[in-house]
Protein backbone atom coordinates (compact mmCIF):
# COMPACT_ATOMS: atom_id res chain seq x y z
CA UNK A 1 0.00 0.00 0.00
CA UNK A 2 1.16 3.50 -0.77
CA UNK A 3 2.58 5.21 2.34
CA UNK A 4 0.43 8.29 1.81
CA UNK A 5 -2.71 6.17 1.67
CA UNK A 6 -1.54 4.37 4.82
CA UNK A 7 -1.23 7.67 6.66
CA UNK A 8 -4.64 8.78 5.43
CA UNK A 9 -6.44 5.64 6.66
CA UNK A 10 -4.63 5.71 10.00
CA UNK A 11 -5.39 9.41 10.41
CA UNK A 12 -9.12 8.65 10.41
CA UNK A 13 -8.62 7.23 13.92
CA UNK A 14 -5.77 9.34 15.24
CA UNK A 15 -6.97 12.73 13.96
CA UNK A 16 -9.77 12.88 16.58
CA UNK A 17 -7.40 11.61 19.28
CA UNK A 18 -4.84 14.29 18.49
CA UNK A 19 -7.63 16.85 18.36
CA UNK A 20 -8.80 15.79 21.82
CA UNK A 21 -5.27 16.21 23.17
CA UNK A 22 -4.95 19.67 21.61
CA UNK A 23 -8.29 20.66 23.16
CA UNK A 24 -6.82 20.05 26.60
CA UNK A 25 -4.46 22.99 26.09
CA UNK A 26 -7.07 25.42 24.75
CA UNK A 27 -8.67 27.93 27.14
CA UNK A 28 -11.87 26.54 28.65
CA UNK A 29 -13.53 29.96 28.76
CA UNK A 30 -13.31 30.39 24.97
CA UNK A 31 -16.30 28.21 24.14
CA UNK A 32 -16.55 29.38 20.54
CA UNK A 33 -12.95 28.34 19.83
CA UNK A 34 -13.52 24.92 21.38
CA UNK A 35 -16.63 24.30 19.30
CA UNK A 36 -15.15 25.47 16.02
CA UNK A 37 -11.94 23.50 16.57
CA UNK A 38 -13.91 20.32 17.26
CA UNK A 39 -16.07 20.93 14.20
CA UNK A 40 -12.89 21.37 12.11
CA UNK A 41 -11.54 18.02 13.35
CA UNK A 42 -14.75 16.23 12.37
CA UNK A 43 -14.49 17.88 8.93
CA UNK A 44 -10.89 16.66 8.62
CA UNK A 45 -12.15 13.12 9.22
CA UNK A 46 -14.79 13.48 6.49
CA UNK A 47 -12.50 14.93 3.78
CA UNK A 48 -10.23 11.84 3.34
CA UNK A 49 -13.30 9.61 3.13
CA UNK A 50 -14.72 11.85 0.41
CA UNK A 51 -11.40 11.46 -1.41
CA UNK A 52 -11.67 7.65 -1.12
CA UNK A 53 -15.25 7.80 -2.40
CA UNK A 54 -14.31 9.81 -5.48
CA UNK A 55 -13.18 7.81 -8.52
CA UNK A 56 -9.99 8.68 -10.35
CA UNK A 57 -7.08 8.36 -7.93
CA UNK A 58 -5.98 4.71 -8.14
CA UNK A 59 -3.83 5.02 -5.03
CA UNK A 60 -6.69 6.31 -2.89
CA UNK A 61 -10.09 5.77 -4.54
CA UNK A 62 -12.28 2.89 -3.46
CA UNK A 63 -12.25 0.27 -6.22
CA UNK A 64 -15.91 -0.68 -6.60
CA UNK A 65 -15.04 -3.74 -8.67
CA UNK A 66 -12.95 -5.26 -5.88
CA UNK A 67 -14.89 -7.32 -3.34
CA UNK A 68 -11.92 -7.70 -1.02
CA UNK A 69 -10.32 -5.47 1.58
CA UNK A 70 -8.66 -2.29 0.34
CA UNK A 71 -6.31 0.29 1.87
CA UNK A 72 -4.91 -2.26 4.30
CA UNK A 73 -2.82 -1.04 7.22
CA UNK A 74 -1.03 -3.90 8.99
CA UNK A 75 1.53 -3.45 11.72
CA UNK A 76 2.65 -5.79 14.48
CA UNK A 77 1.26 -4.54 17.80
CA UNK A 78 1.53 -7.30 20.45
CA UNK A 79 3.57 -9.97 18.66
CA UNK A 80 3.53 -12.42 21.57
CA UNK A 81 -0.14 -13.15 20.85
CA UNK A 82 -0.17 -12.21 17.16
CA UNK A 83 -2.23 -9.07 17.85
CA UNK A 84 -1.87 -6.58 15.03
CA UNK A 85 -2.85 -3.02 14.26
CA UNK A 86 -4.82 -4.29 11.29
CA UNK A 87 -7.13 -1.88 9.47
CA UNK A 88 -8.91 -2.08 6.15
CA UNK A 89 -11.90 -0.87 4.15
CA UNK A 90 -14.35 -2.92 2.10
CA UNK A 91 -17.86 -2.57 0.74
CA UNK A 92 -19.45 -3.39 4.09
CA UNK A 93 -17.48 -0.92 6.19
CA UNK A 94 -17.01 1.98 3.76
CA UNK A 95 -20.66 3.19 3.57
CA UNK A 96 -20.80 3.06 7.38
CA UNK A 97 -17.55 5.01 7.65
CA UNK A 98 -19.02 7.70 5.41
CA UNK A 99 -22.20 7.74 7.51
CA UNK A 100 -20.11 8.07 10.69
CA UNK A 101 -18.16 11.03 9.35
CA UNK A 102 -21.23 12.85 8.02
CA UNK A 103 -23.44 12.36 11.10
CA UNK A 104 -20.55 13.23 13.45
CA UNK A 105 -19.96 16.50 11.58
CA UNK A 106 -23.65 17.42 11.65
CA UNK A 107 -24.09 16.37 15.28
CA UNK A 108 -21.19 18.62 16.23
CA UNK A 109 -22.99 21.42 14.42
CA UNK A 110 -25.98 20.66 16.65
CA UNK A 111 -23.75 20.85 19.75
CA UNK A 112 -23.74 24.67 19.86
CA UNK A 113 -26.58 24.41 22.41
CA UNK A 114 -24.20 22.68 24.85
CA UNK A 115 -23.09 25.48 27.16
CA UNK A 116 -21.72 23.76 30.27
CA UNK A 117 -18.31 22.09 30.47
CA UNK A 118 -17.84 22.66 26.75
CA UNK A 119 -14.18 21.67 26.81
CA UNK A 120 -14.87 18.31 28.44
CA UNK A 121 -17.78 17.71 26.07
CA UNK A 122 -15.64 18.31 22.99
CA UNK A 123 -12.81 16.06 24.26
CA UNK A 124 -15.22 13.19 24.94
CA UNK A 125 -16.97 13.78 21.61
CA UNK A 126 -13.71 13.36 19.66
CA UNK A 127 -12.73 10.26 21.64
CA UNK A 128 -16.14 8.78 20.85
CA UNK A 129 -15.61 9.56 17.16
CA UNK A 130 -12.20 7.82 17.21
CA UNK A 131 -13.76 4.73 18.77
CA UNK A 132 -16.56 4.56 16.20
CA UNK A 133 -14.17 4.93 13.26
CA UNK A 134 -11.90 2.30 14.80
CA UNK A 135 -14.71 -0.25 15.05
CA UNK A 136 -15.52 0.03 11.35
CA UNK A 137 -11.85 -0.08 10.29
CA UNK A 138 -10.58 -2.91 12.53
CA UNK A 139 -9.83 -6.31 11.01
CA UNK A 140 -8.15 -7.70 14.12
CA UNK A 141 -10.74 -9.01 16.59
CA UNK A 142 -8.75 -7.85 19.63
CA UNK A 143 -8.39 -4.38 18.14
CA UNK A 144 -12.10 -4.38 17.26
CA UNK A 145 -12.90 -5.18 20.89
CA UNK A 146 -10.62 -2.41 22.14
CA UNK A 147 -12.36 0.22 20.00
CA UNK A 148 -15.76 -1.21 20.95
CA UNK A 149 -14.90 -0.63 24.61
CA UNK A 150 -13.37 2.80 23.91
CA UNK A 151 -16.82 4.05 22.84
CA UNK A 152 -18.45 3.02 26.08
CA UNK A 153 -16.95 5.50 28.54
CA UNK A 154 -17.32 8.72 26.47
CA UNK A 155 -20.95 7.91 25.73
CA UNK A 156 -21.59 7.20 29.42
CA UNK A 157 -20.34 10.64 30.41
CA UNK A 158 -21.96 12.43 27.47
CA UNK A 159 -25.35 11.12 28.62
CA UNK A 160 -24.68 11.26 32.36
CA UNK A 161 -23.31 14.82 32.50
CA UNK A 162 -25.10 16.69 29.71
CA UNK A 163 -28.40 14.77 29.68
CA UNK A 164 -31.85 15.44 31.09
CA UNK A 165 -33.26 15.13 34.61
CA UNK A 166 -32.88 11.31 34.73
CA UNK A 167 -29.52 11.32 32.98
CA UNK A 168 -27.65 9.35 35.63
CA UNK A 169 -30.16 6.50 35.55
CA UNK A 170 -30.12 6.42 31.75
CA UNK A 171 -26.30 6.53 31.60
CA UNK A 172 -25.88 3.69 34.12
CA UNK A 173 -28.51 1.59 32.31
CA UNK A 174 -26.75 2.16 28.99
CA UNK A 175 -23.39 1.31 30.55
CA UNK A 176 -24.57 -1.91 32.20
CA UNK A 177 -26.43 -3.22 29.15
CA UNK A 178 -23.50 -2.50 26.85
CA UNK A 179 -21.05 -3.97 29.35
CA UNK A 180 -23.02 -7.23 29.49
CA UNK A 181 -22.82 -7.41 25.70
CA UNK A 182 -19.09 -6.70 25.85
CA UNK A 183 -18.52 -9.51 28.35
CA UNK A 184 -20.37 -11.98 26.14
CA UNK A 185 -18.35 -10.78 23.17
CA UNK A 186 -15.12 -11.24 25.13
CA UNK A 187 -16.04 -14.84 26.02
CA UNK A 188 -16.75 -15.59 22.36
CA UNK A 189 -13.51 -13.87 21.38
CA UNK A 190 -11.51 -16.12 23.71
CA UNK A 191 -13.36 -19.21 22.49
CA UNK A 192 -12.51 -18.45 18.87
CA UNK A 193 -8.93 -17.41 19.58
CA UNK A 194 -7.96 -20.50 21.57
CA UNK A 195 -9.63 -22.83 19.07
CA UNK A 196 -8.10 -21.14 16.02
CA UNK A 197 -5.11 -22.70 14.29
CA UNK A 198 -3.42 -21.05 11.32
CA UNK A 199 -1.83 -24.41 10.41
CA UNK A 200 -5.22 -25.45 8.99
CA UNK A 201 -5.09 -22.74 6.28
CA UNK A 202 -3.47 -23.10 2.86
CA UNK A 203 -0.98 -20.51 1.53
CA UNK A 204 -3.76 -19.12 -0.68
CA UNK A 205 -6.08 -18.75 2.32
CA UNK A 206 -3.30 -17.14 4.34
CA UNK A 207 -2.74 -14.64 1.54
CA UNK A 208 -6.46 -13.89 1.17
CA UNK A 209 -6.66 -13.27 4.93
CA UNK A 210 -3.65 -10.95 5.00
CA UNK A 211 -2.08 -13.23 7.60
CA UNK A 212 1.32 -11.68 8.20
CA UNK A 213 4.48 -12.71 10.01
CA UNK A 214 7.84 -11.04 10.30
CA UNK A 215 11.32 -12.53 10.54
CA UNK A 216 13.92 -11.52 13.12
CA UNK A 217 15.04 -8.66 10.91
CA UNK A 218 11.54 -7.18 10.79
CA UNK A 219 10.92 -8.24 7.17
CA UNK A 220 7.50 -9.48 6.13
CA UNK A 221 7.45 -13.17 5.25
CA UNK A 222 5.68 -14.50 2.17
CA UNK A 223 2.66 -16.76 2.67
CA UNK A 224 4.59 -19.79 1.42
CA UNK A 225 7.48 -19.27 3.85
CA UNK A 226 5.11 -18.62 6.72
CA UNK A 227 3.18 -21.79 5.85
CA UNK A 228 6.45 -23.74 6.05
CA UNK A 229 7.06 -22.34 9.53
CA UNK A 230 3.52 -23.22 10.57
CA UNK A 231 3.84 -26.82 9.40
CA UNK A 232 6.80 -27.50 11.70
CA UNK A 233 5.06 -25.99 14.72
CA UNK A 234 4.05 -28.57 17.32
CA UNK A 235 1.36 -26.38 18.85
CA UNK A 236 -1.66 -24.59 17.45
CA UNK A 237 -0.95 -21.11 16.12
CA UNK A 238 -3.78 -18.86 17.32
CA UNK A 239 -4.94 -15.65 15.66
CA UNK A 240 -7.22 -12.65 16.17
CA UNK A 241 -7.24 -11.88 12.43
CA UNK A 242 -10.94 -11.56 11.52
CA UNK A 243 -10.35 -12.57 7.90
CA UNK A 244 -8.38 -15.65 8.99
CA UNK A 245 -11.09 -16.56 11.50
CA UNK A 246 -13.61 -16.36 8.65
CA UNK A 247 -11.50 -18.78 6.60
CA UNK A 248 -11.19 -21.14 9.56
CA UNK A 249 -14.92 -21.01 10.28
CA UNK A 250 -15.87 -21.87 6.70
CA UNK A 251 -12.99 -24.03 5.45
CA UNK A 252 -11.75 -26.07 8.42
CA UNK A 253 -12.88 -27.94 11.50
CA UNK A 254 -11.12 -25.54 13.88
CA UNK A 255 -14.34 -24.43 15.55
CA UNK A 256 -16.26 -27.72 15.26
CA UNK A 257 -15.30 -29.12 18.66
CA UNK A 258 -18.44 -30.09 20.59
CA UNK A 259 -19.41 -28.18 23.72
CA UNK A 260 -22.71 -27.98 25.62
CA UNK A 261 -25.71 -29.96 24.33
CA UNK A 262 -23.71 -31.31 21.42
CA UNK A 263 -23.32 -27.90 19.79
CA UNK A 264 -19.99 -26.73 18.38
CA UNK A 265 -17.64 -23.97 19.52
CA UNK A 266 -18.71 -21.76 16.64
CA UNK A 267 -22.39 -22.41 17.40
CA UNK A 268 -22.05 -21.10 20.95
CA UNK A 269 -19.72 -18.30 19.84
CA UNK A 270 -22.42 -17.14 17.40
CA UNK A 271 -25.03 -17.10 20.16
CA UNK A 272 -22.82 -15.07 22.51
CA UNK A 273 -21.80 -12.64 19.78
CA UNK A 274 -25.34 -12.25 18.49
CA UNK A 275 -26.68 -11.42 21.95
CA UNK A 276 -23.89 -8.88 22.44
CA UNK A 277 -24.56 -7.23 19.10
CA UNK A 278 -28.36 -7.46 19.49
CA UNK A 279 -28.08 -5.35 22.67
CA UNK A 280 -26.47 -2.64 20.58
CA UNK A 281 -28.94 -2.93 17.66
CA UNK A 282 -31.15 -3.05 19.92
CA UNK A 283 -33.49 -6.00 19.46
CA UNK A 284 -36.42 -7.01 21.65
CA UNK A 285 -36.16 -7.96 24.53
CA UNK A 286 -32.70 -6.37 24.93
CA UNK A 287 -33.85 -2.90 23.88
CA UNK A 288 -34.99 -1.30 27.14
CA UNK A 289 -31.86 0.83 27.60
CA UNK A 290 -32.50 2.70 24.35
CA UNK A 291 -35.64 4.80 25.09
CA UNK A 292 -34.20 6.03 28.40
CA UNK A 293 -30.82 6.83 26.85
CA UNK A 294 -32.44 8.72 23.96
CA UNK A 295 -34.85 10.69 26.10
CA UNK A 296 -32.18 11.84 28.54
CA UNK A 297 -29.30 12.36 26.09
CA UNK A 298 -28.73 15.84 24.63
CA UNK A 299 -29.86 16.25 21.02
CA UNK A 300 -26.44 15.74 19.32
CA UNK A 301 -25.77 12.60 21.35
CA UNK A 302 -29.20 11.23 20.44
CA UNK A 303 -28.22 11.80 16.81
CA UNK A 304 -25.02 9.79 17.37
CA UNK A 305 -26.85 7.05 19.26
CA UNK A 306 -29.55 6.51 16.65
CA UNK A 307 -27.50 7.34 13.58
CA UNK A 308 -24.30 5.45 14.39
CA UNK A 309 -24.09 3.38 17.57
CA UNK A 310 -27.08 1.19 16.71
CA UNK A 311 -25.48 0.42 13.34
CA UNK A 312 -22.48 -1.13 15.07
CA UNK A 313 -24.67 -3.98 16.24
CA UNK A 314 -25.74 -4.76 12.68
CA UNK A 315 -22.17 -4.33 11.47
CA UNK A 316 -20.90 -6.83 14.05
CA UNK A 317 -23.48 -9.39 12.99
CA UNK A 318 -22.58 -9.20 9.30
CA UNK A 319 -18.82 -8.79 9.81
CA UNK A 320 -18.23 -11.36 12.57
CA UNK A 321 -21.22 -13.57 13.43
CA UNK A 322 -22.12 -15.04 10.05
CA UNK A 323 -18.75 -15.33 8.28
CA UNK A 324 -16.89 -16.78 11.31
CA UNK A 325 -19.70 -18.84 12.86
CA UNK A 326 -22.00 -19.95 10.01
CA UNK A 327 -23.10 -23.14 11.77
CA UNK A 328 -25.43 -21.37 14.21
CA UNK A 329 -26.37 -18.80 11.59
CA UNK A 330 -27.91 -21.60 9.55
CA UNK A 331 -29.49 -23.42 12.50
CA UNK A 332 -30.91 -20.28 14.11
CA UNK A 333 -32.11 -18.49 10.97
CA UNK A 334 -35.75 -18.76 12.06
CA UNK A 335 -34.94 -17.40 15.52
CA UNK A 336 -32.93 -14.45 14.15
CA UNK A 337 -35.61 -13.55 11.61
CA UNK A 338 -38.35 -13.87 14.22
CA UNK A 339 -36.45 -11.54 16.58
CA UNK A 340 -36.21 -9.02 13.74
CA UNK A 341 -39.96 -9.17 13.01
CA UNK A 342 -40.93 -9.06 16.70
CA UNK A 343 -38.73 -5.97 17.14
CA UNK A 344 -40.40 -4.33 14.15
CA UNK A 345 -43.91 -4.94 15.46
CA UNK A 346 -43.20 -4.19 19.12
CA UNK A 347 -41.22 -1.01 18.34
CA UNK A 348 -44.02 0.32 16.13
CA UNK A 349 -46.77 -0.46 18.66
CA UNK A 350 -44.71 1.10 21.47
CA UNK A 351 -44.14 4.22 19.36
CA UNK A 352 -47.90 4.52 18.83
CA UNK A 353 -48.44 4.53 22.59
CA UNK A 354 -46.00 7.36 23.40
CA UNK A 355 -46.90 10.91 24.35
CA UNK A 356 -43.25 12.01 24.60
CA UNK A 357 -42.03 13.18 21.18
CA UNK A 358 -38.46 11.95 21.67
CA UNK A 359 -39.46 8.61 23.18
CA UNK A 360 -41.69 7.98 20.17
CA UNK A 361 -38.74 8.50 17.83
CA UNK A 362 -36.62 6.23 20.05
CA UNK A 363 -39.08 3.34 19.76
CA UNK A 364 -39.25 3.93 16.02
CA UNK A 365 -35.53 3.07 15.92
CA UNK A 366 -36.24 -0.28 17.59
CA UNK A 367 -38.79 -0.98 14.86
CA UNK A 368 -36.65 0.15 11.94
CA UNK A 369 -33.56 -1.75 13.10
CA UNK A 370 -35.70 -4.89 13.14
CA UNK A 371 -35.54 -4.76 9.35
CA UNK A 372 -31.76 -4.98 9.60
CA UNK A 373 -31.87 -8.12 11.75
CA UNK A 374 -34.46 -9.73 9.45
CA UNK A 375 -32.44 -8.98 6.31
CA UNK A 376 -29.24 -10.41 7.76
CA UNK A 377 -30.97 -13.52 9.06
CA UNK A 378 -32.71 -14.58 5.83
CA UNK A 379 -30.53 -17.63 5.11
CA UNK A 380 -32.54 -18.69 2.06
CA UNK A 381 -29.66 -20.37 0.18
CA UNK A 382 -30.57 -23.92 1.17
CA UNK A 383 -31.09 -27.27 -0.52
CA UNK A 384 -34.80 -26.49 -0.72
CA UNK A 385 -34.23 -23.75 -3.32
CA UNK A 386 -31.18 -25.35 -4.96
CA UNK A 387 -28.82 -23.04 -3.04
CA UNK A 388 -29.99 -19.92 -4.84
CA UNK A 389 -28.39 -17.01 -2.95
CA UNK A 390 -30.36 -14.23 -4.70
CA UNK A 391 -32.90 -13.59 -1.94
CA UNK A 392 -30.30 -13.69 0.84
CA UNK A 393 -28.05 -11.37 -1.15
CA UNK A 394 -30.94 -8.94 -1.47
CA UNK A 395 -31.63 -9.20 2.26
CA UNK A 396 -28.06 -8.40 3.28
CA UNK A 397 -27.85 -5.46 0.89
CA UNK A 398 -31.25 -4.26 2.02
CA UNK A 399 -30.15 -4.47 5.66
CA UNK A 400 -26.99 -2.48 4.93
CA UNK A 401 -28.93 0.14 3.01
CA UNK A 402 -31.48 0.28 5.83
CA UNK A 403 -28.66 1.06 8.25
CA UNK A 404 -27.55 3.97 6.07
CA UNK A 405 -31.09 5.24 5.43
CA UNK A 406 -32.09 4.94 9.06
CA UNK A 407 -28.87 6.64 10.13
CA UNK A 408 -29.89 9.69 8.12
CA UNK A 409 -33.62 9.76 8.91
CA UNK A 410 -33.31 8.98 12.63
CA UNK A 411 -30.53 11.53 13.17
CA UNK A 412 -32.72 14.05 11.33
CA UNK A 413 -35.82 13.23 13.39
CA UNK A 414 -33.95 13.56 16.69
CA UNK A 415 -32.45 16.84 15.54
CA UNK A 416 -35.86 18.21 14.61
CA UNK A 417 -37.25 17.20 18.00
CA UNK A 418 -34.28 18.94 19.61
CA UNK A 419 -34.86 22.15 17.66
CA UNK A 420 -38.37 22.62 19.03
CA UNK A 421 -37.39 21.37 22.50
CA UNK A 422 -34.71 24.06 22.74
CA UNK A 423 -37.48 26.62 22.25
CA UNK A 424 -40.36 25.38 24.41
CA UNK A 425 -38.55 22.98 26.80
CA UNK A 426 -41.08 20.18 26.62
CA UNK A 427 -41.78 17.15 24.41
CA UNK A 428 -45.42 16.42 25.20
CA UNK A 429 -47.11 15.55 21.91
CA UNK A 430 -50.50 16.55 23.31
CA UNK A 431 -49.31 20.11 24.00
CA UNK A 432 -48.03 20.83 20.51
CA UNK A 433 -49.97 21.88 17.44
CA UNK A 434 -49.93 24.64 14.85
CA UNK A 435 -46.14 24.73 14.37
CA UNK A 436 -46.56 24.97 10.61
CA UNK A 437 -48.02 28.44 10.93
CA UNK A 438 -45.21 29.66 13.18
CA UNK A 439 -42.22 27.75 11.70
CA UNK A 440 -43.06 26.85 8.09
CA UNK A 441 -39.48 26.20 6.87
CA UNK A 442 -38.68 24.07 9.90
CA UNK A 443 -41.93 22.16 9.51
CA UNK A 444 -41.29 21.41 5.83
CA UNK A 445 -37.86 19.95 6.55
CA UNK A 446 -39.11 18.04 9.59
CA UNK A 447 -41.95 16.48 7.57
CA UNK A 448 -39.50 15.40 4.87
CA UNK A 449 -37.27 13.65 7.42
CA UNK A 450 -40.23 12.02 9.18
CA UNK A 451 -41.55 10.79 5.83
CA UNK A 452 -38.08 9.36 5.15
CA UNK A 453 -38.40 7.46 8.43
CA UNK A 454 -41.85 6.30 7.37
CA UNK A 455 -40.36 4.73 4.25
CA UNK A 456 -42.04 6.91 1.64
CA UNK A 457 -40.95 5.95 -1.91
CA UNK A 458 -38.34 8.36 -3.22
CA UNK A 459 -36.75 8.84 0.20
CA UNK A 460 -33.90 6.96 1.89
CA UNK A 461 -36.06 4.79 4.17
CA UNK A 462 -37.89 3.03 1.34
CA UNK A 463 -35.26 0.99 -0.51
CA UNK A 464 -33.84 -0.96 2.42
CA UNK A 465 -37.24 -1.91 3.84
CA UNK A 466 -38.55 -3.11 0.48
CA UNK A 467 -35.45 -5.19 -0.23
CA UNK A 468 -35.65 -6.84 3.18
CA UNK A 469 -39.33 -7.68 2.79
CA UNK A 470 -38.76 -9.07 -0.71
CA UNK A 471 -35.84 -11.18 0.49
CA UNK A 472 -37.89 -12.60 3.37
CA UNK A 473 -40.59 -13.93 1.06
CA UNK A 474 -38.56 -16.94 -0.14
CA UNK A 475 -37.60 -17.71 3.45
CA UNK A 476 -41.05 -17.30 5.02
CA UNK A 477 -44.07 -15.66 3.37
CA UNK A 478 -45.60 -15.27 6.83
CA UNK A 479 -42.68 -13.25 8.22
CA UNK A 480 -42.55 -11.23 4.99
CA UNK A 481 -46.26 -10.41 5.25
CA UNK A 482 -45.92 -9.31 8.89
CA UNK A 483 -42.88 -7.19 8.01
CA UNK A 484 -44.78 -5.54 5.18
CA UNK A 485 -47.78 -4.86 7.45
CA UNK A 486 -45.53 -3.00 9.92
CA UNK A 487 -45.49 -0.17 7.37
CA UNK A 488 -49.11 0.52 8.34
CA UNK A 489 -48.15 0.87 12.02
CA UNK A 490 -45.20 3.07 11.05
CA UNK A 491 -47.46 5.35 9.02
CA UNK A 492 -49.82 5.46 12.00
CA UNK A 493 -47.37 6.84 14.54
CA UNK A 494 -45.50 9.09 12.08
CA UNK A 495 -48.65 10.68 10.64
CA UNK A 496 -50.26 10.98 14.07
CA UNK A 497 -47.16 12.74 15.39
CA UNK A 498 -47.09 15.11 12.40
CA UNK A 499 -50.75 15.91 12.91
CA UNK A 500 -50.37 16.60 16.64
CA UNK A 501 -47.14 18.62 16.39
CA UNK A 502 -47.19 20.52 13.11
CA UNK A 503 -50.81 20.75 11.99
CA UNK A 504 -53.91 22.13 13.69
CA UNK A 505 -55.05 25.72 14.28
CA UNK A 506 -53.00 26.59 17.36
CA UNK A 507 -50.21 25.68 19.74
CA UNK A 508 -51.44 24.31 23.08
CA UNK A 509 -48.30 24.32 25.22
CA UNK A 510 -46.13 26.80 27.13
CA UNK A 511 -43.58 29.31 25.77
CA UNK A 512 -45.51 30.01 22.58
CA UNK A 513 -43.54 33.25 22.12
CA UNK A 514 -40.33 31.21 21.71
CA UNK A 515 -41.55 29.41 18.57
CA UNK A 516 -39.37 31.27 16.09
CA UNK A 517 -38.26 30.05 12.69
CA UNK A 518 -35.27 27.76 12.35
CA UNK A 519 -31.98 29.71 12.36
CA UNK A 520 -29.01 29.49 10.00
CA UNK A 521 -26.96 27.13 12.17
CA UNK A 522 -29.88 24.75 12.52
CA UNK A 523 -30.53 24.92 8.79
CA UNK A 524 -26.87 24.07 8.15
CA UNK A 525 -27.50 20.80 10.00
CA UNK A 526 -30.97 20.06 8.64
CA UNK A 527 -30.41 20.80 4.94
CA UNK A 528 -27.67 18.17 4.38
CA UNK A 529 -29.86 15.54 6.10
CA UNK A 530 -32.81 16.47 3.88
CA UNK A 531 -30.67 16.40 0.74
CA UNK A 532 -29.19 13.00 1.63
CA UNK A 533 -32.66 11.62 2.38
CA UNK A 534 -33.79 12.59 -1.13
CA UNK A 535 -30.60 11.72 -3.03
CA UNK A 536 -30.27 8.23 -1.53
CA UNK A 537 -33.95 7.59 -2.09
CA UNK A 538 -33.79 8.58 -5.76
CA UNK A 539 -30.28 7.27 -6.52
CA UNK A 540 -29.71 4.26 -4.21
CA UNK A 541 -26.96 3.01 -6.53
CA UNK A 542 -24.72 5.63 -4.92
CA UNK A 543 -24.54 3.31 -1.91
CA UNK A 544 -25.03 -0.05 -3.61
CA UNK A 545 -22.07 0.46 -5.93
CA UNK A 546 -19.71 0.32 -2.97
CA UNK A 547 -21.25 -2.66 -1.19
CA UNK A 548 -22.23 -4.88 -4.14
CA UNK A 549 -19.03 -6.86 -4.73
CA UNK A 550 -18.19 -7.39 -1.07
CA UNK A 551 -21.68 -8.61 -0.17
CA UNK A 552 -21.79 -10.80 -3.29
CA UNK A 553 -18.52 -12.37 -2.25
CA UNK A 554 -19.56 -13.03 1.34
CA UNK A 555 -22.95 -14.48 0.43
CA UNK A 556 -21.37 -16.66 -2.26
CA UNK A 557 -18.81 -18.00 0.23
CA UNK A 558 -21.49 -18.84 2.79
CA UNK A 559 -23.70 -20.43 0.13
CA UNK A 560 -20.77 -22.65 -0.89
CA UNK A 561 -20.25 -23.54 2.79
CA UNK A 562 -23.93 -24.46 3.08
CA UNK A 563 -23.75 -26.79 0.09
CA UNK A 564 -20.33 -28.34 0.69
CA UNK A 565 -20.14 -28.47 4.50
CA UNK A 566 -23.53 -28.03 6.18
CA UNK A 567 -25.62 -30.21 3.85
CA UNK A 568 -23.37 -33.30 4.26
CA UNK A 569 -23.49 -32.80 8.04
CA UNK A 570 -27.27 -32.62 8.03
CA UNK A 571 -27.54 -35.74 5.87
CA UNK A 572 -25.10 -37.60 8.12
CA UNK A 573 -27.11 -36.59 11.18
CA UNK A 574 -30.33 -37.74 9.53
CA UNK A 575 -28.77 -41.08 8.59
CA UNK A 576 -27.50 -41.55 12.14
CA UNK A 577 -30.94 -40.75 13.54
CA UNK A 578 -32.56 -43.22 11.14
CA UNK A 579 -30.10 -45.92 12.23
CA UNK A 580 -30.91 -45.31 15.88
CA UNK A 581 -34.64 -45.53 15.16
CA UNK A 582 -34.14 -48.76 13.21
CA UNK A 583 -32.00 -50.23 16.00
CA UNK A 584 -34.67 -49.47 18.61
CA UNK A 585 -37.52 -50.97 16.60
CA UNK A 586 -38.67 -54.40 17.84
Amino acid sequence: MDNLALYIVTSLIFMPVVGAIVLLFLPAENKSLLRWFTLAITLLVLLPLLGIAMPGADWLSFQVGDGGVQHVVQLSWIPSFDIQFFLGIDGISFPLLMLTAVISLLAMGASWTIDQYVKSYCVLYLLLLAGMIGVFLSLDFFLFYVFWEVMLLPMYFLIGVWGGPRRQYAAIKFFLYTLVGSVLMLIALLMLYFNSDLRKLSPQQLTASYVAAWDNGGNLLSAEKYKQQLEVSEHAVHTFNILALQQLGQNSDAFDQRLLYGKSVQWWAFVLLFVGFAIKVPSVPLHTWLPDAHVEAPTPISMILAGLLLKMGGYGIIRICYPICPDAGYDLAWLVCSIGVISMVYGALAALAQSDFKRMVAYSSVSHMGYVVLGLGVWSATAGNLFDPTAWNMGVKGALFQMIGHGISSAGMFFMVGVVYDRVHHRDLNQFGGLYGKMPVYTAMAMLLFFAGLGLPGLCGFIGEVFVVLSAWNFSPTLAAIAAAVVILTAGYILWAIQRVYLGPQYHGPHEEALTEINRREMAVAIPLCVLAIVLGVFPAIVFRYMDKTVDRQVTDLTRWTEEVKLPRLRAAEAEADQEVAANEP
